[in-house]
């Protein structure tokens, strides 16, 4: 088995980041977030706020798997603080748009009704057009899960591509009936 070394993460200017027992908390422009470290497993090194280095205490296949896992945990929570994540959602078809209304995502989708979607703290939603909706957060996890949600309100239909699906997202569209 070949020699792993350790895997450094640089930590940018405004983020502090500090171990409090087996807690690494990381704090940054655009909030906090706290990560839970097993510390019988690895060894984590804060060095002189500049980077942190993470390894495991013994290695075998399962402390590898953790040891990715963890590794991009800290990764996303320090990027997620100093610059955030972005996903945008466009909303296709005849008479879909969506707006704000307070802390409610209303979206009209071809349904008979209109759907008004609970917007969670820690998570930003912009409407550039009536059918284009930014949604932002520092939590790449949480990011990731509201727009499952909303795009899961109306999936985007094979034949004429109509629903809401993320930018730069492909739909395989089928033919349709032959005459």
């Amino acid at each position: 088995m070949s020699k792993i070394g350790k895997i450094n993460i640089s930590i940018p200017e405004k983020v502090n980041v500090a171990l409090n027992g087996s807690v690494l908390n990381v704090d940054g422009p655009l909030g906090k977030k706290a990560l839970n470290i097993d510390l019988n497993i690895f060894d984590l090194k804060i060095n002189e706020g500049k980077d942190i280095s993470i390894k495991p205490k013994k290695i075998d296949q399962n402390t590898k798997r953790l040891w990715g896992m963890n590794r991009s945990l800290v990764n996303n929570a320090i990027i997620g603080i100093s610059k955030g994540y972005e996903k945008i959602l466009e909303l296709s078809g005849v008479g879909f748009r969506a707006s704000l209304k307070g802390k409610k995502l209303n979206m009209q989708l071809g349904f008979s009704h209109d759907i008004n979607f609970d917007i969670p703290e820690g998570i930003k939603v912009d409407i550039e057009k009536q059918t284009i909706v930014k949604i932002t957060g520092h939590d790449k996890q949480q990011v990731g899960m509201i727009v499952s949600k909303i795009k899961s309100i109306k999936p985007p239909e094979p034949y004429k591509g109509k629903g809401i699906k993320e930018r730069g997202q492909y739909i395989l569209r089928k033919e349709g009936k032959k005459k």
